[in-house]
């Protein structure tokens, strides 16, 4: 939706305004009301444990692999890493107390392996890293904040990468389900929501295909690595992330659930592709850019097999499932999250000539050109971010196909945000007046209210981010928090949108309250 006239011009002068943030404002916007979503709903902030606690060796913490790889000359925008980030590890209780004062009732956040298991099955467990994570979870509930914990969020234990290869090795599997039984044991009576992964297709692309991320592994034209296969080590991994994910759910089903009563899912990152034409050619191709991406996951986890979109593009290429590994997998999870931002045309490559080397066109990745652009016109707004174009429709699409693929499923937004780069010039007030982001995220939420109005069984959302915080290669570039962090002082100072939020919360409750 668009925002009104008058809202505009309200937020226009708050922006111009250096003492709005902070105060108490009226930023409803209309047509947007949080009402349209059901009781029990969680309104939350997210994070994950290498963006956000520092502490790198703190109280016998192990080194990850993203410790070691932000430490390599060159992997990150402004030379930095996450050896301090925003201090999370000392100051959570600060940052609870933003929560509750933004009144939202759960938080997700991700526990670092390498603290629990520094390595992994090898060594001992750590107990400090066990006390750390009880005691943020005994802050939260004290301030009715439900815990909404994910396993890794891209981290896995150093040790693991020099020992066998991390996920490149079946024995991946075996350290995953132990890592996973510790956590239910020592967090699980507290912890109701648990997720295996997040964004396991964006470490699998990352990781094993461009390189980008640790391990940096790739080959050909798809990266500049000194190591990997881009065609089969994606897939490899992939396949190792969908058995550890079944592993961890036995596991949790057989020894946890009925005592701890909660629920276990993923996170995927979830992208909506709008046919780049009418034709049937591209619809296909859409279909296609979906399942070599979220269907990946997804179909396996829940229907027992990849997609036949991927089984025909890529053949004997696919690892295959044992009859062992299928009936580990049928017992599937209990939700879905989705980590929704952003939107792309596709455009097929099969019948049609794309040019070689962008994005999607090969055959690891469906042969669907991925593009923001059609006849010289964005998808979006484009943002200061490279790859969020504001399309605000691809969250009701891609929670509508998700609910018809995967039979209604309960779905969370377990990220939804807009990051913002400050430049050298701006001042105070272009930091804490972030309108762009109170649009973009009244927009999107609308959007996802038309989806839930329309029978999807969403059952919370979560803001990316609470803070300004590392943003992997951009490192601490480009900002999506809702509070301000002054990279310097480890200052939270509320943004136009936390103020926004907060009201917007307000607002569910007293209708729930009423109704």
């Amino acid at each position: 939706m668009e925002l009104s006239s008058s809202l505009l011009g309200t937020l226009i002068i708050l922006a111009m305004c250096s003492s709005c943030a902070g105060t108490s404002v009226s930023l409803e916007l209309p047509g947007s009301s949080s009402s349209q979503f059901p009781d029990g709903f969680l309104f939350g902030t997210a994070s994950s444990s290498y963006q956000f606690e520092g502490a790198i060796l703190e109280d016998g913490k192990g080194l990850s692999n993203w410790d070691t790889f932000t430490h390599g000359t060159g992997n990150i925008l402004d030379g930095s890493n996450g050896d301090i980030a925003v201090d999370h590890y000392h100051l959570y209780q600060e940052d609870i107390d933003l929560m509750e004062n933004l009144g939202t009732n759960s938080f997700r956040f991700s526990i670092s392996w390498a603290r629990i298991l520094p390595k992994g099955r090898f060594g001992n467990l750590n107990m400090a890293g066990i006390d750390h994570y009880s005691k943020v979870i005994d802050a939260l509930l004290a301030k009715g904040i439900q815990p909404f914990a994910a396993l890794t969020h891209y981290d896995v234990p150093q040790e693991l990468e020099e020992r066998y290869g991390a996920w490149l090795s079946p024995k991946i599997r075996k350290d995953f389900e132990y890592y996973a039984d510790i956590c239910f044991k020592y967090f699980g009576n507290r912890v109701k929501y648990w997720a295996t992964f997040n964004e396991p297709n964006v470490m699998a692309i990352r990781g094993y295909r461009s390189g980008i991320y640790p391990p940096s592994r790739c080959s050909g034209s798809f990266g500049n690595c000194t190591k990997g296969n881009s065609i089969k080590d994606p897939l490899v991994a992939a396949h190792n992330m969908i058995l550890s994910h079944a592993a961890a759910v036995n596991i949790y089903r057989n020894v946890y659930q009925k005592e701890q009563g909660g629920s276990i899912g993923i996170i995927m990152n979830s992208i909506w592709y709008e046919p780049y034409s009418n034709s049937a050619e591209d619809k296909l191709a859409a279909e296609r850019a979906q399942s070599f991406f979220l269907n990946w996951f997804l179909d396996p986890i829940l229907h027992g097999s990849y997609p036949k979109e991927m089984r025909h593009v890529l053949g004997s290429l696919l690892p295959e499932f044992s009859k062992e590994d299928l009936k580990k997998m049928r017992r599937g999870l209990d939700f879905i999250g989705i980590n929704h931002y952003t939107s792309f045309y596709s455009k097929d490559c099969i019948y049609s000539k794309c040019k070689s080397g962008a994005p999607g066109v090969s055959r690891a990745e469906g042969l669907a050109l991925r593009t923001p652009i059609r006849d010289g016109i964005y998808i979006g707004e484009p943002t200061a971010v490279d790859w969020i174009y504001v399309y605000p429709q691809g969250m009701e699409n891609v929670v509508t196909f998700i609910k018809d693929r995967c039979n209604n499923t309960p779905m969370f937004i377990s990220e939804n945000g807009l990051g913002i780069v400050e430049k050298p010039s701006s001042s105070i007030t272009d930091f804490l007046n972030d309108v762009k982001r109170v649009e973009y995220m009244s927009t999107y939420l609308e959007s996802l209210a038309n989806a839930t109005r329309k029978g999807a069984d969403v059952r919370g959302y979560f803001a990316w981010s609470l803070l300004d915080n590392f943003e992997w290669l951009d490192g601490y570039t480009v900002r999506f928090g809702l509070h301000h962090v002054d990279f310097a002082t480890l200052k939270r100072t509320p943004r136009l949108s936390a103020d926004w939020y907060k009201e917007y919360i307000f607002n569910h409750k007293r209708h729930a309250s009423s109704a």
